[in-house]
């Protein structure tokens, strides 16, 4: 299954670009044994500024897609339960997960109505490189969990 997470805006040498790219490239290096990869991030940016701007280069990427989109009112998941949806969905016969986060105001309305499921990373509020970085590890940390590696410790 080709995991994609889908970015609004780009980072450029931003550290955590650098760290969420090294999470993608473990994951894929990883995940391959597993039918999982590769992981790939894909960074789209709005030619006008808003959500509804933002939803118009987000939605052409979401064709035959499971979609997860980050929301701040989403579900949140355990490692092992993301790890476990992941899974679930490879096992399903998902060809691609798609899993999105937003601008700076978060998504638009039709993204979120075009997603399948939401998630969450707490009640907190994250700068967005590093919940790109965050979401990246997680794929990294469900694949190990997948993979019986102990890089993860309850």
């Amino acid at each position: 299954m080709k995991v994609t997470l889908l970015t609004v805006g780009r980072l450029g040498r931003d550290p955590a670009a650098a760290l969420a790219a090294d999470y993608a490239q473990r994951a894929t290096a990883s995940g391959r044994a597993l039918g999982l990869g590769p992981v790939e991030i894909v960074e789209v940016e709005a030619r006008k500024p808003g959500k509804a701007a933002e939803a118009e280069v987000l939605l052409p990427h979401l064709k035959d897609a499971h979609v997860i989109a980050c929301d701040e009112h989403g579900k949140a998941w355990t490692s092992r339960a993301f790890a476990g949806r992941v899974a679930s969905l490879r096992d399903g016969g998902t060809r691609r997960l798609v899993m999105i986060i937003g601008g700076a105001d978060g998504l638009d309305a039709s993204v979120l109505q075009a997603a399948n499921e939401t998630l969450a990373f707490g009640p907190q509020t994250w700068p967005h490189a590093m919940a790109r970085m965050m979401l990246a590890e997680q794929v990294y940390r469900a694949v190990t969990i997948l993979a019986g590696s102990p890089y993860h410790r309850d």
